[in-house]
């Protein structure tokens, strides 16, 4: 029998279950989409086999946000699997404003395969997929992922890893390292958008395979999901690059990518923020200086521009 404490100071009292029943029992399950159990996040499907402080994490806080969007990624990267079977997984966070996924996508995928894999999200979702985390040793970890999913990403993280136990999450045939907490089921991620691609070398490093990013958003209800798309095509209207072009206020060349070539009505902006520039740093008393725009290609090899341009 265990002792549940919740902030407004109710005490339950209970043997077993989950911190979802838990919290059901306290009146705090409503908006929950996990639990704070004496400190720490966990599942709302997590078993009690402790007592202390519990409380609700609701879905619409920065760390419920944080829990779907990184469900989201899992969702995602789960409709990938069964859309491009072989993909391998390198990380998949949750980051502000969404999540991304690094993968390495047999035949590969452009933007155009967004709403196909967004379609098979939504499948999934409606499906109520049961999420489940399974603890391990590393060893069983590492073998399940080299001889089970063939995936070197995972393996090289968790050989890396100094715990001699991990958490693997799983949703149906899907499964990930990770510390979780994860939403119950695949149901609860609703409201959700793919939005870009990019590239991505692996751990960073030029010299390794460049994997494929997938962006995407997620959020607790369709107003803020429809609001913040909203904000993006807002933002797509003031790209620099698509206003310097419409406007004729500047234009780039293949010899100089990266480097404007400003027409006469761009040099009157630039003129006027440059003016603006000065007369406030001579105000507060800084000097100016005037650097190269050519120098030695090794600064450019040691700031990791050259690669690029």
């Amino acid at each position: 029998m265990y002792d549940l404490k919740e902030p407004g100071g109710k005490i339950l009292q209970l043997e077993g279950g989950t911190a979802g029943e838990a919290l059901k029992q306290l009146g705090l399950r409503k908006g929950a989409i996990a639990a704070r159990l004496n400190g720490r996040l966990v599942d709302l499907f997590h078993p009690l086999d402790e007592g202390g402080e519990i409380e609700a994490v609701s879905a619409d806080s920065e760390e419920g946000i944080d829990i779907l969007r990184h469900s989201a990624a899992h969702l995602m990267a789960q409709a990938v699997e069964e859309l491009y079977p072989g993909t391998k997984y390198g990380v998949g966070p949750s980051i502000r404003d969404g999540f991304y996924y690094d993968m390495e996508i047999p035949g590969g995928i452009t933007e155009e395969d967004l709403p196909r894999i967004e379609k098979e999200m939504r499948r999934l979702a409606k499906r109520s997929i049961p999420v489940e985390r399974r603890e391990m040793s590393k060893e069983e970890a590492i073998d399940y992922f080299r001889n089970e999913k063939d995936d070197q990403y995972k393996v090289e993280i968790i050989s890396e890893l100094e715990e001699d136990h991990v958490s693997l999450y799983f949703q149906g045939g899907y499964a990930d390292l990770c510390r979780g907490p994860h939403v119950p089921d695949t149901s609860w991620v609703k409201h959700f958008r793919l939005l870009s691609l990019a590239g991505a070398y692996w751990r960073g490093d030029e010299n390794n395979v460049m994997l494929t990013r997938v962006y995407g958003t997620a959020f607790p209800n369709g107003e803020e999901l429809d609001a913040y798309l909203h904000r993006l095509e807002e933002a797509k209207k003031r790209d620099h690059r698509r206003l310097g072009k419409e406007l004729d206020l500047f234009s780039l060349q293949p010899e100089g990518p990266g480097f404007p070539f400003f027409h006469p009505k761009g040099m009157v902006i630039m003129n006027c923020l440059t003016d603006f520039w000065r007369k406030e740093h001579v105000k507060r008393g800084y000097c100016e200086i005037h650097t190269p725009m050519i120098l030695n290609r090794d600064l450019w090899i040691r700031s990791g521009h050259w690669d690029h341009y």
